[in-house]
C-alpha cells in the first residue's frame, strides 16, 4: 500500500519496541527505554506490572488480557485502567480467541467495550486478534467487532501463540476490512527489513518489535 521509498526513521516510527518476556527484569525495561530513545522508536511496549515507567519522549504501551486473552472481561478492563493511571499511554487487549472461532463476535463486541470504557478517551486501544489461529472469516468479523467497539487498532498477534505471528495475509486483510478507519498493528516474528517492509506494504500502520535495531539496519538513512 506504501510506494514511498521507507528510510530508517519512517519505519522507526512506526515501531512499538516491545518487551513482554514473562522473564523481564527492572534493568531490562532500563535498557530498553534507552534504546528506544537511541533508535527513535514511536513507542515502547511493556508488561503492566513494570509499570510506571519514566519515559520522556516515548509513548509508553502496555497490554490486557495477556497472552491467552482468557481474562474476564471486567479484570482486562481494570487491568487496562490501572496502566492508565500509572501513566500508559495506549493499551494493547487480547480478545478471547476462542469466541471468535466460534463465530461469537457479540461477545468479542462486549470484551473490547469492557476495555474500551474503561480507558475512555484517555488511551489509544489496541486490540490484538491472534490472526494466525484465526480462519480469514473469524478475522474480519474479529476486526469489525474492534471498529464497532470503537477501538484504534487492530493487531495480529501477541507474538506467544504457537500458532504463529504476523502474515501478510492477515494484514492484508485486517486493512482490508478497517478500510484505513483503524490503524493496522503487525507483531510476531518479524525479525528483519524484508518482514517489516513486507507488512507495511500489505496495509500495517505499526509494528511491534523486540528486535528493533536489527529490523532498522536494513533500512537507509
Amino acid at each position: 500500500m506504501t510506494s514511498a521509498p521507507l528510510t530508517r526513521a519512517a519505519v522507526a516510527d512506526m515501531i512499538d519496541h516491545t518487551l513482554l518476556a514473562p522473564e523481564a527484569t527492572p534493568a531490562e525495561v532500563d535498557s530498553l527505554i534507552v534504546e528506544a530513545r537511541k533508535l527513535g522508536v514511536y513507542a515502547i511496549c511493556l508488561s503492566p506490572s513494570m509499570l510506571p515507567v519514566r519515559a520522556p519522549g516515548l509513548v509508553v504501551a502496555t497490554v490486557a488480557g495477556f497472552p491467552s486473552g482468557k481474562h474476564h472481561s471486567l479484570v482486562k478492563g481494570a487491568e487496562a485502567r490501572l496502566a492508565v493511571d500509572q501513566g500508559a499511554h495506549e493499551v494493547d487487549m487480547v480478545i478471547d480467541v476462542g469466541a471468535a472461532l466460534a463465530g461469537d463476535f457479540n461477545a468479542v463486541l462486549a470484551d473490547i467495550i469492557t476495555v474500551r470504557e474503561a480507558t475512555r478517551d484517555r488511551a489509544v486501544l489496541k486490540v490484538i486478534i491472534e490472526s494466525a489461529a484465526l480462519p480469514d472469516a473469524a478475522i474480519v468479523g474479529a476486526c469489525r467487532a474492534a471498529e464497532q467497539a470503537g477501538a484504534d487498532f487492530v493487531k495480529t498477534s501477541t507474538g506467544f501463540h504457537p500458532a504463529g505471528g504476523a502474515s501478510v495475509h492477515a494484514v492484508r486483510l485486517m486493512a482490508e476490512t478497517v478500510g484505513g478507519r483503524l490503524g493496522v498493528k503487525a507483531s510476531g516474528g518479524i525479525r528483519t527489513a524484508a518482514d517489516a517492509a513486507a507488512m507495511i506494504e500489505a496495509g500495517a500502520t505499526r509494528l511491534g518489535l523486540s528486535k528493533s535495531a536489527a529490523v532498522l539496519d536494513g533500512f537507509p538513512d
